[in-house]
């Protein structure tokens, strides 16, 4: 009993300190003149598609600007969720834009603040980045290497290629972004409607017909 009574006791601390954190993280949020700072938060520098016989391609890179509150949340040891994700578009003048294809990659950047090592982990469903499907996982001693890791794609398959018209012209969308959803719950609560975490890149390229782009 003493011992279970120990364990509870040190459950609600912990729970109790994840909360404040939560709430303080929240108040920074919405200080005057967070807003207008929060949507400086990098840029997609580099976007190109290929098709090739095995599908479409998609390469890029792109400058991440870590939030100071996303960068204060990780150091103290809540792990990061981001998702890079790619629709192929056929733009339609009578409708909207009908997609043929959508491609999605899960990233986990977290902080061990024991080891003061960082943890890269990628992979192409959420429940893979747990440990129980394919992943790949990667180690940095500094925060800069983590993010230059992951702030690149290099042909990545985003469409099987009898997936597309080659007399076609098709819209790629990238967009690579925060997933606030994989917080913890009590932050997830303090970041509702707060500019400092909506963390989102995004940018569009016209792939024109196979014989245009020969």
């Amino acid at each position: 009993m003493i011992f279970a009574s120990t364990f509870s006791a040190s459950w609600m601390r912990s729970l109790l300190y994840l909360w404040l954190f939560a709430m303080a993280l929240a108040l920074a949020g919405g200080m005057p003149g967070s807003a207008a700072a929060a949507q400086q938060h990098g840029e997609i520098t580099d976007m190109r598609v290929e098709r090739t016989p095995e599908g479409l391609l998609l390469s890029a890179a792109w400058r991440l600007d870590l939030p100071s509150l996303v960068e204060t949340a990780l150091y103290q040891g809540i792990a990061m969720h981001f998702v890079a994700e790619a629709q192929v578009l056929r733009p339609r003048w009578y409708w909207s834009d009908r997609m043929v294809a959508r491609a999605t990659r899960y990233l986990r950047l977290s902080y061990q603040p024991l080891t003061r090592r960082w943890r890269l982990v990628q992979a192409s469903s959420a429940q893979d980045l747990t440990g129980l499907g394919m992943a790949l996982g990667q180690s940095f001693d500094e925060l800069p290497e983590a993010l230059a890791a992951m702030q690149r794609l290099a042909r990545w398959k985003i469409a099987e290629a009898d997936e597309l018209d080659d007399e076609r012209m098709y819209e790629v969308s990238f967009q690579f972004r925060l997933d606030t959803s994989q917080l913890p719950r009590p932050l997830q609560f303090g970041t509702l409607g707060k500019p400092g975490w909506a963390v989102a890149l995004a940018r569009r390229v016209e792939l024109p017909p196979a014989e245009a782009a020969q």
